[in-house]
């Protein structure tokens, strides 16, 4: 009998985290919220908020104003975060950071923040250019002799690309074939190469080549049109981030050609705010020169109360500023105290910026709402479960948090595999619930057992 194996492909598989299975904000055209759609349940009034919200992203009529989402722990504000930057799209910069991670060793608090709040600015830079661009039909390298006398190196890269007009074959210099070697450029590939730079862009693999057997996920392209040697207008984006590390150390002209150039030089300095400063004399002018467009986008701060007042004076002022990003904090906290002083505020933050905000508020779901959601979960995990395994873990979910019965569906799924059933019972779930316990039952166990421990 003939041998037939199945080849797994080398694709890597993608972890399934806690927000996977949010994938928009599940909102009709007219703006109201659907009762259960793109992953997301419930929560309707702040979805409704939220899709207000990225409308007025989109318009450009929100820069340098914040959102803070708030409400009780296990609530949906990350989720619908993360909603509204599925919302927004790809193109536009959505950087999420936590509170915490300004408190460093050796960045301060402030250098953090600025950081991030550009790495949320992008900007989209429209550029003419001269291009070589087509399918390579051809590439070979030319090898000479090395002057130290110990075997040899490129002397010259030549390649031969195809349009539907016709195909030219080009000698370029050894410098290329580093980029075309970064870009992983192979036969059948549709590319560019800029003439002033050299650099070479991968735009994807010729679509001739569709039906072959190809393990790796590839991006299919036509066959460019027109000649080979051509002006083309190249759509690049990039975040402010980018173009202060570009250039840490500059080479070159204050030109934009040379900022972009930059990107790929890899010995860098530290970034400071005169070099910020310049960068952003050089935006601002293309900006006004119509060369490039800034696309506000958004930074995402979860657990901000966890900010102390310096971080707030400096969020107070940055949002001011004409390059400022979208903000969306979010928090779980009540009345508290503002990190870094004795007094007590609204969700731990100062008054003056609390004026700043727009307020969404979260409510906790209720157990129709978190069986819906446990069902979704159990669907983008791959995991089967009967119809009263979910209502027990639903029950669970109400009485402790939804968060504590998420991470019940695993173990319970282990349970059942090791009982060799392929759906998860309800005395799976009985099982794994006698053996984890969730924060009450916990705390309600160092109350009665408190002598027992040291405190």
């Amino acid at each position: 009998m003939m041998k037939i194996e199945e080849v797994k492909s080398t694709t890597k598989t993608q972890r399934i985290a806690h927000h996977s299975h949010i994938k928009g904000l599940g909102l009709q055209e007219d703006g109201t919220a659907l009762e259960n759609a793109s992953g997301m349940v419930g929560q309707q009034i702040a979805r409704e908020a939220a899709g207000i919200f990225v409308d007025l992203v989109k318009s450009k009529k929100l820069a340098g104003r914040a959102l803070l989402m708030a409400g009780p722990p296990g609530t949906g504000k990350t989720a619908i975060a993360l909603a509204v930057a599925q919302e927004l799209g790809s193109k536009v910069p959505f950087y999420p950071m936590v509170g915490s991670e300004v408190y460093s060793a050796e960045v301060k608090k402030t250098e953090v923040l600025m950081e991030n709040f550009r790495r949320a600015i992008g900007l989209r830079i429209k550029e003419t250019k001269e291009v070589w661009e087509g399918e390579v039909i051809e590439l070979k390298t030319e090898e000479k002799d090395d002057q130290t006398g110990y075997g040899k190196v490129v002397s010259a890269v030549v390649i031969t690309l195809k349009t539907s007009k016709g195909s030219k074959t080009l000698k370029l210099d050894p410098s290329i074939h580093e980029n075309l070697t970064r870009e992983k450029v192979t036969i059948g590939d549709v590319i560019y190469i800029e003439a002033n730079s050299g650099n070479v862009k991968r735009v994807g693999r010729c679509d001739v080549y569709n039906s072959e057997y190809d393990l790796e996920a590839e991006e299919y392209v036509p066959l460019p049109k027109g000649d080979v040697h051509k002006k083309k207008e190249i759509v690049q984006d990039v975040t402010l981030h980018d173009l202060d590390v570009a250039n840490a150390k500059p080479q070159g002209g204050h030109d934009f050609v040379s900022l972009m150039n930059q990107l790929n030089k890899k010995k860098k300095t530290d970034i400071t705010d005169k070099l910020r400063g310049e960068i952003n004399k050089v935006v601002s002018k293309y900006i006004d020169q119509g060369v490039a467009e800034l696309v506000p986008g958004v930074l995402f701060i979860d657990e901000c109360h966890m900010l102390d007042i310096e971080a707030f004076t400096f969020l107070n002022r940055a949002l001011e500023s004409t390059l400022a990003p979208i903000v969306i904090l979010a928090t779980n906290r009540g009345y508290s105290q503002i990190r870094g002083t004795d007094i007590n505020s609204p969700h731990g933050l100062p008054v003056d910026l609390l004026d700043r905000l727009l307020i969404i508020r979260t409510t906790p779901y209720n157990l129709e709402d978190i069986i819906k959601i446990l069902a979704i979960r159990a669907q983008t995990e791959g995991l089967k479960i009967t119809e009263e395994a979910l209502q027990e873990l639903s029950s669970i979910g109400n009485q402790s948090s939804l968060r504590f019965a998420i991470l019940l569906l695993t173990p319970a799924n282990i349970l059942a595999q090791t009982s060799g059933r392929e759906e998860i019972a309800i005395q799976d779930i009985q099982e794994v619930h006698e053996l984890f316990l969730h924060a009450k039952q916990s705390a309600k166990v160092l109350e009665q057992q408190a002598d027992k421990y040291i405190s």
